[in-house]
């Protein structure tokens, strides 16, 4: 039933998609929502009461966790204020692995602290026995000496990089306008990359229920993995399927990830 949805972005609302959905049929969901800020979206108002908002999240998180494998993962990104309650619901169904913190500086939005980054709530179906790779993010180096900034003691360092913690502050947000397309906060490929590379194998699939531009299946497809994308809004998902045209599938799946050169 599931593979008359694969590899397309479905230009229809989430909700109504996911219920369609076979039960633990996928092996990662990634979701980024509208954060309830007012942002300029074309087809979505994104200033719902509280309460409503958090009714929606709670409809479709509980999806997600349907439709997820035993073995899978499901990763969600917002911001520290809605996803202190995402938490909280999801923990009553699934089971809590990291609250991954993504430093990405933001526009201060009024008089308190600098909001400096993101939270990525990842939350898998078993307490144990999920998919979970080693991935490895690079060595951090002087900009201008190009030394390693971090002495471990003479010990020998791993080629691909330290074990990636908890804190990401090497990924940078989306700045270039042909990948905006107009859309308000699109995600950069790399930050999917690490999500997809540590939680799935090739030939999974992955499943992003906010899509976007398209970012979570552009990475899927490079990666050789399956996708699905799911978009309600029509210009968005025009763009998506532009974006996928153009993309062609890897032919190393499962890249040496951040090799220093």
């Amino acid at each position: 039933m599931i593979g008359k949805y694969l590899n397309k972005i479905i230009n229809k609302d989430c909700v109504k998609v996911l219920k369609e959905l076979p039960d633990e049929s996928v092996d990662l969901c990634f979701a980024d929502p509208p954060f309830n800020l007012g942002k300029a979206y074309h087809q979505y108002i994104d200033k719902l009461s509280e309460k409503d908002y958090l009714a929606w999240s709670k409809e479709w998180l509980a999806e997600l966790v349907r439709i997820t494998k035993p073995t899978g993962s499901i990763f969600i990104h917002n911001i520290p204020r809605w996803l202190i309650p995402y938490a909280s619901y999801l923990s009553e169904l699934a089971h809590f692995q990291h609250w991954v913190v993504w430093d990405s500086l933001a526009r201060p939005c009024r008089k308190t602290f600098l909001p400096s980054h993101y939270g990525i709530l990842f939350y898998t179906k078993k307490k144990q026995g999920f998919t979970f790779n080693e991935v490895r993010s690079p060595h951090k180096l002087c900009p201008k000496c190009k030394c390693f900034l971090k002495d471990y003691g003479n010990k020998p360092r791993h080629p691909y990089g330290p074990v990636l913690n908890d804190v990401w502050s090497d990924i940078s947000r989306v700045q270039s306008k042909l990948l905006r397309e107009n859309h308000p906060c699109p995600l950069p490929e790399k930050l999917l990359e690490r999500i997809i590379l540590t939680t799935t194998n090739t030939g999974d699939i992955v499943l992003d229920p906010f899509s976007g531009t398209g970012t979570t299946a552009v990475v899927a497809k490079k990666l050789g993995r399956e996708f699905i994308g799911i978009e309600m809004d029509k210009s968005y998902a025009t763009f998506s399927e532009r974006r996928l045209e153009a993309t062609k599938k890897s032919t190393s799946v499962e890249p040496q990830y951040h090799k220093l050169a």
